[in-house]
């Protein structure tokens, strides 16, 4: 099944692949929610995967490539630098596991990444951004797999690639690309300048899908108005709210219940928490560990739940600390299942934020020329994934 296309009384709702987070449990969370709001052809991306890594076969990339029944179009982020590589991957994972949609990272704006010319870094060397497209374009063509690209607007203000990257992707055969509006050197700091989508979306013929700052269903209504983009993909404002696709679905659907939002209860919130340890729960191949690390998994998602909720710093260390379903059960227990939404934190950032670098950190000359197609890159084409 290919990739949705959007329409223009449904746009496009992306889950953005996020290191750690956007597991299969994660996914499917996600999408539960976006169908009670309505919604339908959602894409849950899976975590950002290395292309060397499947090629290989690494152990902990082959365990990332997990998915559940209901994934009707299994999608994967892949990383890589080497065309060839890109490419021989791509045939796996459409040929081994059902993958039907690849999306390609040049958006990663992380040092250990931009350093050795990967992520954010690779779309300045034009001709190997091109080399790529091409490549994996080909590699999924048998298969009627869509190949999409995410990027931001350059590496700095200086160094700008995204007009270049679109006409790239619409001439090698992209089914649409997505555009971060920060640079790498921003990274997830400031705001995002959503002018860049709209400008981008007046440059080529392919759908442009938008990313940066929709905290909720009303930045996503924002965003499409203000730049016509044909979707939105939604990361680090989805983080301990699930429920943010059940407000989208209801948003974006064009139904009578247009602008409807979950508020849920200290309560509601509970019962989604035990659902996520349910859900990871069930990925677990370990039956003596399985419960212990489901659990261990979940703890890092509790202040992105709990955040704004008057719950208590014991009851906050107390879920902090979980390893065991009995453990989970008494600290939720325990809540006040009656506090309501904190509507102060809708509209704020969650996750990651931090300061715009000083400098993105860059490969020796990486900015003397657009040309690079015959780089060696090898120390950037990571073999895990995951990082």
């Amino acid at each position: 099944m290919a990739a949705p296309a959007p329409t223009a009384a449904r746009p496009v709702v992306e889950l953005a692949p996020m290191a750690g987070v956007t597991n299969a449990a994660y996914r499917q969370l996600c999408r539960e929610q976006h169908e009670a709001g309505g919604g339908t052809g959602g894409l849950f991306v899976c975590e950002m995967i290395t292309s060397r890594g499947i090629v290989e076969r690494d152990r902990k990339t082959m365990a990332m490539l997990q998915f559940d029944p209901g994934e009707t179009t299994r999608s994967v982020q892949l990383y890589g630098v080497d065309p060839a590589t890109m490419a021989d991957a791509t045939q796996i994972l459409c040929e081994d596991f059902a993958v039907r949609h690849v999306d390609l990272n040049f958006g990663c704006p992380v040092p250990k990444v931009t350093r050795k010319g990967g992520g954010a870094a690779l779309p300045w060397k034009r001709d190997r951004l091109r080399a790529i497209l091409r490549s994996v374009v080909a590699a999924a063509r048998p298969y009627g797999v869509p190949v999409t690209m995410k990027t931001r607007i350059g590496i700095d203000d200086e160094h700008v690639t995204y007009l270049d990257a679109g006409t790239i992707a619409e001439e090698e055969g992209c089914a649409s690309i997505a555009l971060h509006g920060r640079t790498a050197q921003q990274s997830y700091s400031g705001h995002a300048d959503w002018s860049t989508i709209a400008k981008l979306k007046e440059h080529v013929a392919i759908p442009v899908l938008g990313n940066g700052d929709v905290w909720e269903a009303d930045d996503a209504v924002r965003m499409l108005d203000q730049t016509g983009a044909d979707g939105v993909v939604v990361g680090r404002g989805c983080l301990g709210r699930p429920w943010l696709f059940h407000d989208l679905a209801v948003a974006l659907g064009g139904g009578p219940d247009t602008g409807r939002r979950a508020l849920p209860t200290s309560g509601e919130v509970a019962a989604t928490i035990r659902r996520h340890a349910q859900l990871l729960a069930g990925l677990q191949t370990d039956p003596e560990h399985g419960e212990r690390r489901a659990l261990t998994d979940l703890r890092k998602h509790m202040a992105w739940y709990l955040k704004g909720y008057p719950v208590g710093g014991d009851a906050r260390r107390a879920l902090a600390m979980v390893s065991s379903f009995d453990e989970l059960d008494t600290a939720l227990d325990a809540l006040d299942p009656d506090l309501a939404f904190p509507v102060a934190e809708l509209g704020t950032p969650r996750g990651r934020q931090g300061a715009p670098r000083s400098k993105v950190a860059l490969p020796e000359h990486w900015l003397d020329d657009t040309s690079g197609a015959t780089l060696d890159l090898g120390d950037a084409e990571s073999d895990v994934s995951g990082g």
